[in-house]
């Protein structure tokens, strides 16, 4: 193989490794916007319900079936926060990976200049 073969292949690669360390990231993305998005759901079930105008016993009865209801949802959402969890970090290796193959043949594409 020619030098000039050399580079073309290299040059070829390293488009190739970007456009994968693009995906990568892209997925990480996903990955982290998903994530937040279950965090603040699961932030917003710390507010308590606020009932002003009721009756003491009536707002503590609402109070009561709010946390019983917050506390069902909670279950819910740590378990997809798990999931998402795992998937984000998934996704940052490969990211991680992505990146330092791209860096290698950027490296490579400097040495075969």
């Amino acid at each position: 193989m020619t030098k000039s073969e050399t580079r073309q292949q290299i040059a070829h690669l390293s488009v190739l490794g970007n456009l994968l360390l693009d995906a990568k990231l892209m997925e990480l993305h996903v990955a982290a916007t998903a994530r937040n998005v279950s965090l603040d759901r699961l932030a917003d079930l710390e507010q308590s319900a606020r009932v002003t105008d009721l009756p003491d016993l009536a707002a503590i009865e609402v109070a009561m079936r709010y946390e019983r209801w917050a506390d069902h949802r909670r279950a819910e959402l740590n378990l997809i926060l798990a999931r998402q969890t795992a998937d984000w970090i998934e996704a940052r290796q490969a990211a991680a990976l992505a990146f330092g193959k791209s860096q290698a043949l950027a490296k490579l594409a400097q040495v075969h200049k």
